[in-house]
């Protein structure tokens, strides 16, 4: 990630104006995705038959979905899932879910 300014930094996930960067998403580190790269975010809601996906702290229990560490998740109520054009789709749970999907909106490309 560049050292641009972030608009958006809760200690988890981090946007600034080249993209975003998710911490802890191992094995590997942290992720960074270019705004460029982004072809949708869709809100996944951690409530009814969703709710039991609110306990993944890390990893995949479905092959399509990566989430990074957040022992925090528990007590979150969305996720953003980042289609970037491969199979497995990184899920964030950032602290303010409708900004991080604001931001990624206002600088991906149309």
């Amino acid at each position: 990630m560049s050292m641009a300014t972030p608009t958006y930094d809760d200690g988890t996930i981090r946007c600034d104006d080249q993209g975003i960067a998710i911490r802890r998403y191992y094995p590997w580190g942290a992720k960074t995705i270019r705004y460029a790269s982004i072809r949708g975010v869709e809100r996944l809601a951690l409530t009814g038959v969703n709710k039991v996906r609110r306990w993944r702290i890390w990893g995949s229990g479905d092959f399509v979905h990566w989430w990074n560490f957040d022992p925090n998740r528990p007590k979150k109520d969305v996720a953003l899932v980042l289609d970037v054009g491969h199979r497995v789709r990184p899920t964030i749970t950032p602290d303010d879910a409708a900004t991080v999907a604001r931001i990624i909106a206002e600088k991906s490309p149309e």
